[in-house]
């Protein structure tokens, strides 16, 4: 009894004390990034290569199977990030992703259309036909203005099926396609959308950058001429706000190790080599660990990534900061048997799985007043 008695006057006498010791409250948004890998509709379109995934073409893929698809897609997205935030992601980033009306579909699943997200997406060159897109939680982000950027990259000499003269080097389904009059390489743009988050101004740029379709040497200059489009357009989002807020998201197609990431784009993966203007990378140090997002050859990397502008890894939290990334890699999302077992589950003949990768996250967070 005369320890709380005496308790009690403490608190009379030093209630600052008491307040100060209150555990900080913030508001926290979750940001993913998840290439959907072939998140195609039934149809054909007769502008794109997209016959394969009809009824009739190779995939066989019915109405049944693109529904599957989309439950799937959508039970990762409605639960990833809820270790830290009970809510889903305010925003979502995505590629391989054939037009706007799989967005559509996507966001009135069961799992998210209480969520009332929005979406920002263009057609991109892609010859395949598959984009980038943004989805966003209208109740928390108004976009004020958003663009595609284009890269413009050029392969000089002939033009062939690299995939089928380099039986050494990676395969991917997305092959890399050269315009045979001009040499242009057709990829993805680069989409840039700018808003308010809670009354705050964030940059967000969503990527899928060109793959590594004939080796991972001879395709690397087209990924670095993505990094440095990336790294312009950074620049001059910040010549016109030098505070910018700037997220860059995407597929990559190199790991953080690569030229295009650490040349073209800067990123560091240490806070402390971090300048003003410059890019860090959480998923470098990930990397180095051993963790990834897709494999090859039972080898992991981590292709998908997102990085944060010096201003949002600043101490001060009174506005919107980086605190923390991950890879989303539940057990669910595993393939358990057979050759590519530990791999992500994705597509096959006898199942609908999810995606060839893991999504990737981040948290931001601010300090409630």
């Amino acid at each position: 009894m005369r320890i709380l008695r005496w308790f009690f006057i403490l608190s009379l006498l030093f209630p600052s004390s008491i307040i100060l010791a209150q555990p900080k409250k913030y508001f926290i948004h979750t940001v993913v990034f998840y290439n959907f890998e072939n998140l195609f509709d039934t149809i054909d379109d007769p502008d794109t290569f997209d016959e394969e995934w009809t009824p009739k073409g190779l995939q066989r893929w019915t109405t049944e199977k693109y529904q599957k698809k989309l439950q799937n897609l959508s039970r990762v997205l409605a639960e990833i990030g809820s270790a830290e935030n009970s809510d889903s992601p305010t925003f979502i980033g995505g590629c391989e992703i054939e037009n706007r009306g799989v967005l559509e579909d996507l966001v009135k699943q069961p799992k998210l259309i209480e969520k009332d997200y929005g979406i920002v997406h263009f057609d991109s060159p892609d010859k395949r036909g598959i984009d980038v897109a943004l989805l966003y939680q209208k109740a928390k982000f108004q976009p004020t203005s958003y663009s595609a950027i284009p890269l413009y990259i050029y392969k000089k000499g002939s033009v062939k099926n690299e995939n089928a003269s380099n039986t050494s080097d990676e395969k991917t389904d997305d092959e890399i396609q050269v315009n045979t009059k001009n040499y242009r390489v057709y990829t993805r743009d680069q989409l840039l959308v700018t808003g308010f988050l809670d009354g705050e101004e964030i940059n967000i740029i969503v990527n899928h950058w060109p793959s590594r379709s004939g080796g991972e040497k001879k395709s690397s200059p087209f990924r670095e001429a993505a990094g440095a489009l990336n790294r312009k357009i950074i620049d001059s989002l910040q010549r016109l706000n030098p505070d910018a807020k700037v997220i860059t998201m995407g597929d990559m197609n190199d790991g953080a190790y690569n030229k295009s990431i650490k040349i073209g784009l800067g990123a560091k993966a240490k806070k402390s080599e971090v300048q003003q203007f410059g890019i860090y990378n959480p998923f470098e140090e990930m990397a180095k660990s051993g963790m990834g997002t897709i494999a090859y050859r039972d080898a992991w990397d981590i292709f998908d990534q997102i990085l944060v502008s010096e201003t949002l890894i600043k101490q001060d939290y009174s506005s919107f900061r980086f605190w923390k990334a991950g890879i989303y890699n539940k057990s669910f999302l595993i393939q358990t048997s057979g050759q590519y077992k530990g791999y992500p589950l994705r597509h096959s003949n006898t199942e609908i799985g999810f995606s060839d990768h893991f999504p990737v996250y981040i948290y931001l967070i601010k300090e409630k007043k």
